[in-house]
């Protein structure tokens, strides 16, 4: 069994993304990983290679500053390292996510187990999406819950919008969400932990591709029923990078109004109480194995 990793990268430490400490968490899964990495203002590029391992195979590319509506220029930069994979495997991991040490084993026996399964062809991760500081994280069916990482190398697919999930082609003309196994495992997702400048800079990067203006974000402008403490430990990988001190749940505006979308949400959150069903947005169908 042959696995592949692979990201896609621009400006990723000058928007203070944790792409080193991503690349680094996946390493001892895969037997190469594929860097896409764009024509950047800072140093990315040197940054990755610093890395220094053999694993690494960096491929260049150049966005086209034309392609700004609907962020098809982040799936279509996904696509060239996908495109790029040659393991059995392919497993994708944004520059802002890292997956646990502890779960490592957990993951692998995940891929052994479902290789020659046809019936599985992705596999999902539960979603742990930090917010404010490391020891908050928001749950709500705002923020997916499980999303798939992993994918057969094998399948006729493609991400078909922001490079967040992809699709199966079953025709020409038609696509699908894959089948999916779960894993057992989680993803780490650190967006939403760099600093607002970073933020929204970032944030104000991506408008631009999907056709519209960003206004400026204000961390403590969230609903505070979606942020929880988080209790358990980060990947050895992110230790130095963690915020020291921080030894509380992020607090939210105490004035916050809420928005029409956050009240949709918390509605949603109480039907979810009452029928004990999970009712936030999924991209793949679960195969149960």
């Amino acid at each position: 069994m042959k696995v592949s990793g692979f990201t896609f990268l621009r400006n990723a430490n000058l928007l203070g993304y944790p792409f080193i400490e991503s690349i680094k968490s996946a390493l001892p899964l895969c037997d190469e990983y594929i860097v896409n990495v764009g024509e950047s203002e800072d140093d990315t590029l040197e940054m990755v290679k610093g890395i220094g391992s053999p694993k690494i195979r960096i491929v260049r590319s150049q966005w086209n500053e034309r392609m700004r509506t609907s962020g098809y220029v982040y799936a279509q930069q996904t696509n060239i390292a996908l495109f790029n994979c040659t393991g059995d495997w392919a497993f994708y991991l944004q520059g802002d996510e890292a997956v646990h040490e502890d779960d490592i084993p957990k993951i692998k026996e995940a891929m052994q187990r479902h290789l020659n399964d046809d019936r599985v062809e992705a596999l999902a991760f539960d979603y742990i999406h930090f917010y404010g500081n490391h020891k908050t994280y928001a749950w709500s069916p705002a923020w997916y819950r499980r999303e798939t990482r992993i994918l057969k190398n094998s399948l006729k697919t493609f991400f078909p919008s922001d490079g967040l999930f992809f699709v199966v082609l079953s025709s020409n003309k038609k696509g699908r969400y894959p089948r999916a196994a779960l894993t057992g495992a989680k993803i780490y997702h650190y967006g939403w932990v760099r600093n607002e400048d970073q933020m929204n800079e970032k944030l104000r990067k991506v408008a631009v591709y999907w056709g519209g203006t960003h206004s400026r974000t204000d961390y403590s402008e969230i609903d505070p029923n979606v942020l929880r403490e988080f209790k358990g430990t980060h990947p050895e990988v992110m230790k130095d990078r963690l915020h020291n001190g921080v030894d509380s749940v992020f607090r939210a505006a105490p004035d916050h109004v809420l928005t029409k979308r956050e009240r949709k949400h918390r509605l949603v959150s109480r039907l979810e109480k009452i029928t004990g069903l999970d009712l936030s947005k999924k991209h793949f169908k679960l195969i149960k194995t």
